[in-house]
């Protein structure tokens, strides 16, 4: 990365590509921009995944009433930073000062980039909204209080069409039936199993966030009777 720059932006090792831009976040032209960086920045099959997200983000958002626009652009742009390396990643959040826990960035640097990208991008261009930046910044691990634009990239990031994993069709079969946060934990309790079985760390907060989600998912079953 870097030797296509047209910007030094704040990283950690020469220069980080982007093009500048002023343009409205939510237009076309701008979503066709940020494609073209992708390009440049990520490794193809990764750049074709964004491009996924971004359109399964899209979709959700159509079922479930939120804005499609916002949502694609975030899809899109989730794995902006995905391509640096743990050193890199690692000083990018201490740069940026990600307000993460320690042991996530000495320990578990993958985990980084959603925070990361969503610093980054707020800084390069400030156009974009906080809450497409904060659904960035959670997609990687979720958090206490989604909003529906939080939880929709996260499911899209898990559901994108090139996603094989055991289990996956049968969340793809219920979106549109089941609520919007139903079907974020049903996605979020899939990953977390697919940690257990391949003995992976959880994040410290994994542990929190779903005994929230799991306490109001009980909550609406008993007011539905």
């Amino acid at each position: 990365m870097g030797k296509h720059a047209t910007k030094c932006a704040i990283t950690p090792h020469g220069c980080d590509f982007f093009t500048p831009d002023t343009t409205d976040s939510l237009t076309r032209a701008f979503y066709e921009a940020r494609m073209k960086d992708l390009r440049e920045r990520l490794k193809p099959k990764r750049y074709d995944h964004s491009v996924r997200v971004a359109e399964t983000a899209r979709m959700l958002a159509q079922h479930y009433g939120v804005d499609e626009k916002a949502a694609q652009l975030a899809g899109l742009l989730h794995d902006w930073d995905k391509d640096f390396d743990d050193a890199d990643e690692q000083m990018r959040a201490r740069i940026f000062e990600i307000d993460i826990h320690p042991t996530v960035i000495e320990t578990m640097p993958r985990l980084l980039h959603g925070p990361t990208a969503a610093a980054a991008l707020g800084r390069i261009y400030p156009q974009i909204s906080p809450e497409v930046l904060q659904s960035i910044a959670r997609h990687t691990t979720g958090a206490v209080g989604m909003s529906e634009l939080d939880m929709i990239v996260y499911i899209a990031d898990a559901l994108e069409p090139g996603r094989d994993f055991e289990g996956l069709n049968e969340l793809r079969d219920v979106v549109g039936e089941v609520e919007l946060e139903t079907l974020f934990l049903r996605t979020f309790r899939h990953i977390m199993l697919s940690l257990i079985d391949g003995n992976r760390r959880f994040h410290p907060q994994t542990a929190t966030i779903w005994n929230y989600y799991i306490e109001r998912e009980r909550t609406r079953n008993q007011l539905k009777g």
